[in-house]
């Protein structure tokens, strides 16, 4: 069941389409959404991951455009740090400076705080991780689960209203996925989750299916993930013939 479009919504996908040459990653996409938790699922290749660097700000859709608490993420870049963050998959795609300080620090000073000010304000996010030793150490130093934490960090220092996590828990371990989670479920920001994994968004408010770029379904989990899982199942099915 799809759900309506709702007045003021804190997320507005406007008529997105994306193309990479031949291939349309995004067709004529269009929803809003104001929930607290969205899941968005679909096949490899569906789309999911270009929504989520639409959505940041990222890449620049050929046609439409998105809205993040009322700004245009792709032409407002200072307002769009403080209204969107994401978290990639791979942590080494979004970690960019040698030391933890400096990688949690870039981002408030992008919003405008002087490196002093960018300095404290990072201490005191690693403080409330229980992480304040991380602060000099070098990311190389640091396991794949850790980098992920300061990647998410990184993001909440930035006090976000919407955070998307793309993928964020494949290639970990089960207790580094679990300690994640833990993280992950205390915020009181906005997240859109992006998985082909069901189980990741069981509990969710909302979830968005993406099929070759189009919006193919649009309801709750109860609602929406039996028909998922089933046309995913007929998929292996297929793929063993």
């Amino acid at each position: 069941m799809a759900l309506g479009p709702m007045e003021n919504p804190l997320i507005k996908i406007d008529r997105v389409t994306c193309r990479f040459g031949e291939r349309i990653a995004l067709n004529n996409l269009t929803f809003t959404t104001s929930e607290k938790r969205i899941g968005v699922v679909g096949r490899n290749g569906s789309g999911k991951s270009t929504l989520a660097r639409v959505l940041s700000g990222l890449i620049a859709p050929n046609e439409g455009k998105a809205v993040i608490a009322g700004v245009d993420v792709l032409n407002d870049r200072k307002d769009a740090i403080a209204s969107v963050g994401i978290l990639f998959q791979n942590p080494d795609h979004q970690i960019i400076f040698p030391t933890v300080i400096e990688e949690l620090s870039f981002g408030l000073r992008q919003m405008g705080r002087d490196a002093k000010t960018a300095n404290r304000l990072a201490e005191e996010m690693l403080a409330r991780f229980d992480r304040s030793e991380w602060a000099p150490r070098s990311v190389s130093t640091l396991s794949q689960g850790q980098r992920h934490l300061v990647c998410l960090i990184a993001v909440l220092a930035m006090e976000p209203k919407v955070i998307i996590l793309d993928e964020p828990f494949s290639g970990l371990d089960i207790p580094t996925v679990r300690a994640l989670e833990k993280y992950l479920n205390q915020l009181d920001q906005t997240l859109i989750h992006i998985t082909h994994e069901p189980r990741h968004i069981a509990d969710y408010d909302r979830v968005l299916w993406i099929e070759r770029g189009e919006l193919r379904g649009d309801g709750t989990p109860a609602s929406l993930m039996p028909e998922y899982i089933a046309a995913m199942e007929a998929d292996d099915a297929d793929a063993l013939r």
